[in-house]
């Protein structure tokens, strides 16, 4: 599998474990399988859901600014990367 990278952790609000990600680069949809990584950070998951401005959407793009529920703690500047199949 291969990765691109499509934007960094601004934000994380560890109370209800989601992460402020700004997206530089590509999109991203629910199903898409994404790769959070940073200097503590290793952290691949499925995407359930996204919202935009408290809204669900089901696709985001370069330029929008989206929370997203993770598992475990995220740091800002950690690198999102789309794990894209082979």
């Amino acid at each position: 599998m291969s990765e691109k990278e499509i934007g960094f952790v601004s934000h994380f609000f560890g109370k209800i474990s989601v992460a402020g990600i700004e997206i530089t680069g590509g999109s991203l949809s629910v199903g898409d399988k994404v790769h959070i990584d940073g200097h503590t950070t290793d952290l691949v998951m499925d995407i359930k859901s996204l919202q935009v401005e408290h809204e669900t959407v089901s696709e985001v793009k370069k330029g929008d600014s989206i929370g997203l529920k993770v598992s475990e703690r995220v740091r800002p500047h950690d690198k999102v990367y789309l794990v894209v199949p082979d």
